[in-house]
């Protein structure tokens, strides 16, 4: 009987004790351990096996009445002597932050209370015998009756580490998970500053020149910004997506997804998995598979799915995208041709310069897991960016024709790419021309990037043709690089070819004329030899005019 798949399983204990398969992670402890660092922040994607790998650091550390060494028996770590002497020999401290994503604060601070108490009960034996004295035990009871005051909550945790060392005789080990996902919630629900002043009190406080501290591990999503959270904490080293540090310890390599599929019995799987879930880079470590969606692909047998950004309602990066302007559409909708851009990431993330700073916006985006890097540039460079796979792209499109909803009708939407795989050019350019005219009162336009915001706009408006037709742009074909081409999967149907040209910023010259010179281009350069290629015969070759809002479209049929 095979192992069971590990899906939503970030438990270490009930993962092994269940007999799941497990990919072995346990180097993970002796890095952990050789890391000179106090406290390791480390931030890594959604679904990357971030708790699961601090539950295993919980079990690993841990001195409990239970043995719990039989764990890691048959594990990579347990063949390293010096390490494995250090299995349950310390005193724990685990927190989870990540169900803390409330709409106020009063309700934030109820579940960081409870949070806390839960823990304050898992060591209630401190309360024996004479270790707390009257005034240390009155707070430790209001702490555990969810009854304390916010400071005295600031101050809970290093309260605790405290009174640890003190009745274990060692120094303690402090693990905390998604820290940062109640800074997620209060940006979105606008109470950022009572959030960040408590948990920067919280924080500070329990890590700040804490010598009865052993290890410290906090992982979240995004590094905040020291500023906001960790200023003048020096013993807290952050280790992002961007460093070489644990690079191959959250997500899965080539070699061990190809462990899974021949496990499952999907080997012959694994070209389509690399196109649907690899991509990622950590540091210099790129072909980094989604865990969270490989495994549900195998339990799905095998069936392709964007399992992964349906497991979160994306809310942050949605609002952020939905409100920019033009600029950062257009760059996105780059990104859906396949293409890269260039763009400054900042290590840190400032909650509130989200809505003023797009480096910011940016740098969210790769942290998050919805953009990747394509290489670690030399230091000043930019990072080239670019959407990591098939899976991510599937959410983008779908951003894309929530644009579309929102400015523009979905009957005439379907309309106008009927009309255009059917090749009815008048009606195709009449509502083409409505939509322009409402799209373009939603961003401002300006004049030199016209040209490649209509492109960008073509192209968002046709992913509804994803299915049947292949979109390409700026590909070579003939003797040049045609805009656009829609490329019917069937060859009976009506293949296209569209070229935007614009018209002088003064609109002196005329827009039928440089339309009229844009068809030309396509037979000039023999942008169709694609398309015969493939036996498509019927052909439409559509010319884009523009000038502002102004658009003039003319067409020619081959075949």
């Amino acid at each position: 009987m095979k192992k069971k798949l590990p899906i939503g399983i970030s438990d270490f204990k009930k993962l092994i004790d269940g007999d799941y398969f497990y990919i072995d992670k346990s180097l993970f402890i002796q890095e952990i351990l050789e890391k000179g660092t106090e406290v390791a922040l480390i931030p890594r994607l959604r679904r990357f096996g971030k708790t699961l790998n601090l539950s295993m650091l919980r079990y690993f550390f841990e001195k409990t009445e239970e043995d719990t060494s039989y764990l890691f028996k048959g594990l990579q770590i347990w063949q390293k002597e010096e390490y494995r002497v250090l299995q349950g020999q310390f005193p724990v401290i685990y927190i989870t932050f990540k169900d803390i994503k409330h709409s106020t604060w009063d309700h934030t601070f109820e579940h960081f209370q409870r949070l806390i108490s839960e823990e304050f009960q898992r060591h209630r034996y401190l309360l024996e015998g004479d270790l707390l004295s009257a005034e240390e035990q009155e707070d430790y009871l209001a702490i555990l009756g969810k009854k304390g005051s916010q400071v005295l909550y600031q101050n809970s945790l290093k309260l605790l580490i405290k009174w640890m060392r003190f009745y274990h005789k060692k120094q303690v080990i402090l693990l905390i998970d998604e820290y940062d996902a109640p800074a997620h919630a209060a940006y979105i629900g606008k109470y950022y500053d009572p959030l960040i002043e408590f948990f920067r009190n919280l924080l500070s406080n329990c890590l700040k020149d804490n010598s009865y501290i052993k290890k410290g591990v906090l992982t979240g999503i995004l590094r905040i910004a020291k500023e906001s959270i960790f200023s003048g904490l020096n013993n807290v080293t952050p280790f992002s997506i961007l460093n070489e540090t644990f690079r191959d310890k959250f997500g899965l390599l080539e070699f061990e997804v190809e462990e899974l599929l021949k496990y499952y019995g999907f080997s012959e799987k694994l070209p389509v998995l690399r196109e649907w879930y690899d991509g990622y880079r950590i540091g210099s470590c790129g072909g980094i598979y989604n865990p969270w969606s490989v495994l549900r692909c195998i339990a799905e047998n095998g069936v392709l799915a964007p399992y992964w950004v349906n497991t979160s309602d994306n809310a942050l990066m949605k609002q952020l995208i939905t409100k920019s302007g033009s600029n950062l559409k257009t760059d996105i909708e780059d990104l859906l041709r396949g293409g890269f851009v260039e763009k400054k990431i900042e290590e840190g993330i400032v909650f509130p310069e989200l809505d003023k700073n797009p480096t910011t916006i940016w740098s969210l985006l790769v942290y998050s897991g919805y953009l990747t890097i394509d290489a670690i540039p030399e230091y000043g460079v930019p990072y080239r960016l670019r959407i990591p796979n098939v899976e991510v792209r599937e959410l983008y499109q779908a951003m894309v024709l929530e644009w579309f909803d929102k400015s523009i009708d979905e009957y005439q939407y379907r309309m106008l790419l009927e009309s255009l795989i059917k090749g009815d050019v008048d009606v195709f350019s009449s509502i083409f021309k409505e939509f322009v005219i409402s799209y373009f009162s939603v961003f401002d336009v300006p004049f030199d990037e016209s040209e490649k915001v209509y492109h960008a706009f073509v192209l968002g408006m046709l992913v509804g043709l994803k299915g049947k037709y292949d979109v390409k742009s700026n590909r070579e074909s003939g003797f040049g690089r045609y805009d656009v081409m829609i490329i019917p999967k069937n060859p009976d149907d009506l293949g296209v070819i569209m070229e935007f040209k614009k018209a002088d910023s003064g609109g002196k010259v005329n827009l039928e004329s440089v339309a009229k010179s844009a068809i030309q281009q396509i037979e000039e350069k023999k942008y169709a030899v694609e398309l015969l290629e493939r036996g498509v015969q019927r052909i439409l070759y559509l010319g884009f005019a523009f000038s502002g809002k102004n658009v003039h479209i003319k067409h020619k049929f081959k075949g």
